[in-house]
């Protein structure tokens, strides 16, 4: 008795039902799969250190206390050090909202003589604008939203080691879920993962420093006050994909047009950043994040604006890894094939086909 194949349709169908029960699982369950997700792109990132030192000879669950440590003490690192430079900033802080009072005074001048608003009507609207935020800040969403990466910060370094202790059976698990004939696919598939997530990772932080670095050096040069501490918050804003940059460009230059209210030192901020976002863009990720990552720009921004949507920011900033383990997975699976296609960044002309290429016109020869 032959089975037949199922319809396309079929397929297409259970494909499109399977990805929304994963997109409902994410929303619903962010605040358990969020810090999980985050905590197994960490322990990637730590199992060649955690290998390391059992090979010295060390006991797997010291060993990957130790790699957890280091962790910790590298972003306590920066954390004080970030602490520091903030101590400095809040300093300056009254200079700052005087430059910030004068700006808005002018700014008032400016819209009461171009549209004709008086000056009791712009205070109406800040003050309503004013307390909608103070209510926003008070309600009990805020303050799950504050409280939330707190409680993330304390399960991480539990996950990450638990995943690294238990790596093998879960890695086992995984295996044995499917059928004995798929075994090579299976393990094929999670050494691709592996290897996707670390470069991925490892490519972000010298992506990061280099960032940080060309930032600096730029805002030096124009003499920005605070230029270290803005490079670095700039450059941890430019983990989130295409939406990190404008974000840390506004934030900059407020910040820099509030403390020192010229025109040209504000122009001059947003210059280095585009310049920087452009080497960023065409040196440092095709070279440094995406020789293992082939998602195109589309898919790229779509998945960060959904990911932000189901998750907030962590979900940004996992979209672009989780796209990367699905397009692994996609192109393993020949029902899933096509849409391992429409993540990847390979268009048809590159890649040799004659799919989207339209046949010419014979001309007819002329008798002569």
């Amino acid at each position: 008795m032959t089975v037949e194949p199922r319809p396309h349709y079929h397929q297409f169908a259970l494909t499109l039902l399977s990805l929304t029960i994963l997109t409902a699982a994410i929303y619903l369950g962010q605040d358990i799969l969020v810090p999980l997700a985050l905590s197994g792109l960490i322990a990637v990132l730590l199992r060649p250190v955690e290998r390391r030192l059992t090979q010295w000879g060390m006991h797997k669950a010291i060993s990957i206390s130790l790699s957890v440590l280091l962790a910790i003490i590298l972003v306590s690192g920066i954390a004080i050090f970030m602490s520091m430079q903030l101590s400095d900033f809040t300093d300056d802080l009254p200079k700052i909202r005087r430059n910030l009072s004068d700006s808005i005074h002018d700014m008032k001048q400016w819209v009461r003589r171009e549209y004709n608003v008086s000056y009791r009507d712009q205070d109406k609207y800040l003050k309503k604008a004013q307390a909608e935020t103070l209510d926003s800040l008070q309600s009990t969403d805020t303050l799950g939203f504050i409280t939330g990466p707190l409680g993330t910060l304390t399960l991480i370094p539990i996950y990450v080691f638990l995943l690294l202790y238990y790596r093998s059976m879960l890695l086992h698990f995984v295996v044995v879920l499917f059928s004995e004939k798929h075994t090579a696919r299976v393990k094929e598939v999670l050494g691709e993962v592996k290897a996707v997530i670390q470069n991925y990772m490892v490519g972000l932080l010298i992506e990061t420093a280099c960032v940080a670095a060309l930032n600096f050096v730029g805002l030096l040069v124009l003499g920005v006050q605070y230029a270290l501490l803005l490079s670095v918050i700039a450059s941890i804003l430019n983990l989130i994909p295409y939406i990190g940059g404008l974000v840390a460009t506004a934030l900059t230059v407020l910040i820099t047009f509030s403390n020192n209210p010229e025109l040209s030192v504000a122009l001059g901020v947003v210059g280095v950043f585009l310049v920087v976002q452009f080497i960023d863009n065409n040196v440092f990720v095709p070279l440094i994040v995406a020789s293992k990552v082939q998602v195109n720009a589309l898919v790229s921004i779509l998945g960060v604006l959904i990911g932000g949507t189901l998750a907030g920011v962590s979900g940004m900033f996992l979209s672009i890894p989780a796209i990367a383990i699905l397009k692994v997975i996609f192109d393993r699976v020949d029902s899933l094939r096509p849409w391992g296609v429409l993540l990847g960044d390979q268009t048809p002309e590159e890649a040799g086909s004659n799919l989207f290429r339209l046949p010419r016109r014979r001309q007819k020869k002329i008798a002569a």
